[in-house]
């Protein structure tokens, strides 16, 4: 089995909701992300062998395959083929293993595995809500019922379920919470982004600028302001102030084996070491990574502490503390740029998004290697541990 290789990896400095991303259809922003990963290794854009894109929203905008529409609204040739991935949240990271798995059997030499989601544009459920409410049926069939009767399944009461499972206060979610906005802002000041953005121009009261910077950070966040914000059911301890940010923006990474590197001439950035998706109970949901996480390092024969830094996805502050608290992580190492509560979580770009900041990451501080896992709904979560080269 031969090697996969990270030589590019980019991502859009997230977009509020409605805020300055909005304007731009997301087949223009995986397009813009495409351009991005060929100029920045310099390759020829017919090298390019397929393009695989996660999308959770795969309705309207982001219908009909995203990840086509995205190679023709690119620089990219028509020869390119894509296809579009839906594990939930985690769609793109599963689009990383896909490239990774294509290269190294030797099918292809040089894969883009992406991600985008308009959250602005296409909201969130709105590919099985607007079936539903016009009589078009629901995801949950009769023998799902039977399985799991009366059951909704939720992401929020998984988040909830989780943070009572592992005994986490409202206290220490809200305290995560601040943290993630802290380091995100710190990270913004000191420019530890700025080689991982692709900068794109938007449009913001009828002027052009360009946007850069992740534009959920809340710059004046204290843990007086999280602690006043109203939780998510009267005995909860989630709220929206420890939830992640509904965002715009894409991301993606190229990935190529040994032939792929001669055919480019780069230096690749890093190597996809192990890959692991595990499925787990789908009513909690969201605790998924945690077994995912020690399936991963049992199968590469490491322990935790041979992680030099992780990202996992701030969906809810209950499920990167629950994850540390189980697999005795350390803190300093976890999500050291700020993660999804204060940067953004645009769903089905979301895993080429966190892999971006932990490869750069990674450069910044000299480490070997990294691991990267997120929650997915369903209750599944895949991981993926990189070492860099």
């Amino acid at each position: 089995m031969g090697e996969a290789y990270i030589v590019a990896a980019a991502r859009t400095a997230g977009g509020r909701k409605g805020g300055k991303v909005s304007g731009w259809h997301p087949a223009d922003l995986g397009g813009a992300i495409l351009d991005a990963l060929v100029a920045r290794t310099g390759a020829d854009p017919a090298l390019v062998e397929d393009v695989i894109m996660g999308c959770v929203g795969q309705v309207g905008e982001q219908g009909l395959n995203i990840a086509r529409n995205a190679i023709l609204a690119s620089g990219l040739p028509e020869s390119v083929p894509g296809t579009s991935v839906d594990r939930q949240c985690g769609s793109s990271q599963q689009a990383i293993h896909f490239a990774a798995a294509t290269v190294m059997s030797g099918a292809m030499d040089i894969v883009i595995a992406a991600g985008v989601e308009s959250m602005s544009r296409v909201p969130m459920g709105l590919s099985s809500q607007l079936p539903y409410k016009n009589g078009f049926g629901t995801y949950k069939s009769p023998r799902i019922e039977d399985r799991y009767p009366g059951i909704q399944f939720s992401q929020f009461t998984g988040a909830e379920m989780l943070a009572k499972k592992y005994d986490l206060s409202r206290a220490q979610l809200d305290a995560y919470a601040l943290q993630s906005h802290q380091r995100a802002m710190a990270a913004t000041k000191a420019g530890k982004f700025a080689a991982e953005i692709v900068p794109i121009d938007v449009t913001v009261d009828g002027k052009t600028e360009r946007h850069d910077a992740d534009e959920g950070i809340r710059w004046d966040a204290t843990m007086e302001s999280i602690g006043a914000v109203k939780l998510l059911a009267e005995d909860g301890r989630i709220t929206a102030a420890t939830s992640s940010q509904i965002c715009d923006g894409a991301a993606g990474v190229m990935i190529v084996n040994e032939r792929g590197l001669k055919a480019l001439g780069v230096k690749p950035l890093a190597r996809i070491h192990s890959m692991t998706v595990i499925g787990h109970d789908p009513v909690i949901m969201l605790e998924a990574p945690i077994p995912a996480t020690l399936k991963a390092l049992d199968r590469a024969g490491m322990k935790i502490g041979d992680i030099d830094l992780y990202e996992v996805n701030e969906a809810f502050a209950s499920v990167p503390t629950a994850w540390l608290k189980v697999t005795g992580g350390d803190p300093d190492k976890l999500n050291v740029n700020g993660g999804a509560i204060a940067l953004g979580h645009p769903l089905g770009g979301s895993g080429a998004k966190l892999m971006t900041t932990l490869v750069h990451a990674m450069q910044d501080r000299g480490a070997r290697y990294g691991l990267q896992t997120m929650c997915e709904g369903g209750g599944l979560a895949n991981v993926t541990i990189v070492e860099r080269l």
